[in-house]
This record gives C-alpha cells, sequence and structure tokens, in this order.
C-alpha cells in the first residue's frame, strides 16, 4: 500500500506537476490526513502554496493550446519528474490516513538519510512521473494530428481530471493505483503502436 500511495501520487505528477504537490501541501495544512516529516514542511508554507496554485493555473491554460502544449511538454519533462521525486519521498517520511509508512524524518543529517535507503523513494517518484510524463508527451502530437488541434483541451482536461483522482485514489484508496498502472501499460503499446504506423506510412509515402 505504501509504494502504490507513492507511485499514485508521482503518476499524477507525471499528468500534472502541481496537482500532488498543491494536494499533499494543502492536505497536510489543514488536515490530519497527511502529517508530512519536517523535512517536507515547506511544501505546507502558505507562500508555497499561493506559488504552486499560480503555476497550476498556467499550466492547466497553456497544456489545452495546441503548439504550446508541445512546448509546455518540454519545460514540463524537467519539473514533473522532480515534482514526482518530491511527493514520493514526501510520502515515505510522511504519515497517510494514520499510517506511518517509515522512512527518515528529515534531510537534516545526510548521511543517515543515504544509508537508510530513503532516498531510493525519490528516485524511484522520479523515473514514475518521468514514464507519465514520456506516455503523456508521445501521445499528444498523435492526438493533435488526427484532431487537428481540436482534441487537445479535451485531452488536457482529461489529464488534469485523471491526476486528481490518482492523488485522491493514492491517499484514500491505494488499491485502485494498481488497476491505474494497468492502464498504463496498456496505453505505452497503443502509442508505440500508433508511432510505428505513422513511421510506416511517412516510409511507403518517401518511397513513392
Amino acid at each position: 500500500m505504501d509504494f502504490l500511495t507513492g507511485t499514485g501520487l508521482a503518476a499524477s505528477a507525471g499528468l500534472n506537476a502541481y496537482v500532488p504537490l498543491l494536494a499533499v501541501g494543502l492536505l497536510d495544512r489543514f488536515t490530519s490526513v497527511v502529517d508530512l516529516g519536517p523535512g517536507y514542511a515547506w511544501l505546507s508554507n502558505g507562500w508555497v502554496l499561493a506559488i504552486l496554485g499560480v503555476l497550476l493555473l498556467l499550466e492547466i491554460v497553456a497544456d489545452k493550446i495546441p503548439a504550446i502544449d508541445s512546448f509546455n511538454d518540454m519545460i514540463q519533462s524537467i519539473v514533473r519528474p522532480t515534482s514526482g521525486g518530491i511527493v514520493f519521498g514526501s510520502t515515505a517520511v510522511s504519515q497517510i490516513a494514520g499510517v506511518n509508512v517509515g522512512g527518515v524524518d528529515t534531510f537534516t543529517d545526510p548521511a543517515a538519510y543515504a544509508h537508510s535507503g530513503a532516498w531510493i523513494s525519490i528516485v524511484l517518484g522520479i523515473v514514475i512521473a518521468l514514464v507519465i510524463h514520456l506516455l503523456k508527451m508521445g501521445a499528444r502530437p498523435i492526438l493533435n494530428t488526427a484532431s487537428a488541434g481540436l482534441a487537445a483541451p479535451v485531452v488536457s482536461t482529461a489529464e488534469d481530471g485523471a491526476s486528481i483522482l490518482l492523488v485522491v485514489a493514492a491517499i484514500f484508496l491505494p488499491v485502485l493505483v494498481a488497476g491505474f498502472l494497468m492502464l498504463v501499460v496498456l496505453a505505452i503499446f497503443w502509442v508505440l503502436k500508433k508511432r510505428r504506423e505513422r513511421k510506416d506510412r511517412k516510409t511507403r509515402v518517401h518511397v513513392y
């Protein structure tokens, strides 16, 4: 369950970097559902939450405009994996729904942190978010081309909704994240198939 919680939050970051960061910060600040350790207390700082809120709004708008969405995805290639590492790492040192999921409380002792193996959670979060981001980045041009750009707002809204649902599932019902992972595997095969078909069509056109 601990792994699924971190995976769900990191996957959410792969779709939208700011949704899980904002959600975890707000839940820590205003509820007892999430209790972040001292090392991640900055996520619930008022100024940090305000900045994340502004960045989320900018992301929502930019991701729904054809051409700009692809440029935004390039920028987010760094931001989303970073966010994934942070949210996965934060769950490894916090209490989710009253259950202590272990880990090291702070980064005040880097040597102890390194020896504890808690850093592995951050690496896992980065990798998971990066995979989801690359899947999103690969699928968007295919959908934009097929719909002449008309699908961008619809697909982006669906991705935002999925990001929010993943956060909710990761925190309150982590087992649902397993189902999402199965969908991700199917989506990867679909994107690879479509990219291969596009490449084959271009090859045939070039030959003729």
